[in-house]
């Protein structure tokens, strides 16, 4: 019986990790079915994570992060977590290889992945000029031009903050209307270094061995532009990675929204007690590696309470 089991192996996960074993939480595992470190290990340079200067890969950043854990007892399991379900006050940890584990606290913290709009060249040229994060990648396009892909919330928002930073960006829409809301709509109409390409999608993203050269975009009519940018940043929206939480009858375990993201407290408490959720996966998550940490660093210290309160009365 576990103390407390981990599902996830990124900066939420590894951060709990820390403060559940270091906090006195004596058998805890982390489940991380490839290395540890998580999405933003594919990031090619950090310059937002506070205290870290110079010029650092998300690699690097998150390479010593696993030996700090398990230097206070973290244990790493490397397998894939098919579902996670509760007995009582139990929880039933189940594992591809078909074993299961029991314990008495989760933290669950699988993340969410970047929707891939589906462009040629898109998959070859991602993090060498394609990005899907406009906070972290944005200040390398500094007096530059970019291209905005999507027409939701997020597009936009991430439009408004680039068009702070970039000498002009093109937001390109695959409508003629946004889904996103009324104002945030009229700001963009507003900003004078964002230009509106509507009913039209991307085609083909093109480069060399330095990255992004230019993009070409397709309008409705069939008419194709060629728009000569070195970044180009996609917001289709996200998938977030709660498959763990779906139980054998197809419900959830813990309450969710409308997009899937777990429902959580300010303490990263979900509906269902000893059950929390950390970083990317949870609702209103900023999506930086500094908030998830934080995430995880607050679920662990609720689950080491949770778990002794339920051992000890």
């Amino acid at each position: 019986m576990l103390d407390c089991a981990i599902i996830g192996g990124g900066p939420a996960g590894l951060t709990a990790g820390l403060y559940t074993t270091r906090g006195g939480l004596e058998n805890v595992v982390m489940y991380e079915k490839g290395m540890p470190g998580g999405q933003i290990t594919q990031s090619s340079e950090i310059e937002n994570y506070p205290g870290v200067t110079g010029e650092i890969s998300g690699m690097d950043l998150m390479i010593p992060w696993p030996q700090q854990c398990q230097k206070f007892g973290l244990k790493h399991e490397m397998v894939a977590i098919l579902r996670v379900s509760k007995d009582g006050d139990t929880f039933n940890i189940h594992k591809d290889d078909g074993s299961i584990t029991q314990a008495h606290s989760v933290i669950v913290c699988t993340g969410s992945s970047p929707r891939r709009a589906g462009f040629k060249g898109e998959d070859a040229l991602f993090g060498k000029g394609v990005s899907t994060c406009a906070t972290c990648d944005g200040f390398f396009y500094k007096g530059k031009e970019v291209v905005v892909i999507g027409g939701g919330d997020t597009a936009l928002e991430e439009a408004l903050y680039l068009a702070k930073i970039c000498s002009k960006v093109y937001l390109v829409h695959r409508r003629d209307t946004f889904r996103s809301a009324p104002n945030t709509v009229a700001r963009v109409k507003r900003t004078q270094n964002i230009e509106l390409v509507l009913n039209s999608s991307p085609e083909e993203v093109y480069g060399d061995e330095m990255g992004v050269t230019g993009i070409l975009i397709k309008n409705n009519n069939g008419e194709v532009r060629d728009i000569k940018v070195p970044g180009v940043f996609t917001f289709v929206g996200n998938d977030v990675n709660n498959q763990t939480l779906k139980q054998e009858d197809g419900t959830f375990l813990c309450e969710m929204n409308k997009q899937g993201e777990v429902i959580v407290d300010i303490s990263m408490q979900t509906s269902v007690k000893g059950l929390f959720s950390a970083g990317d996966m949870r609702i209103a998550a900023p999506k930086q590696v500094v908030s998830a940490a934080g995430d995880g660093a607050v679920a662990a210290l609720k689950a080491i309470s949770y778990v002794d309160e339920l051992l000890n009365h």
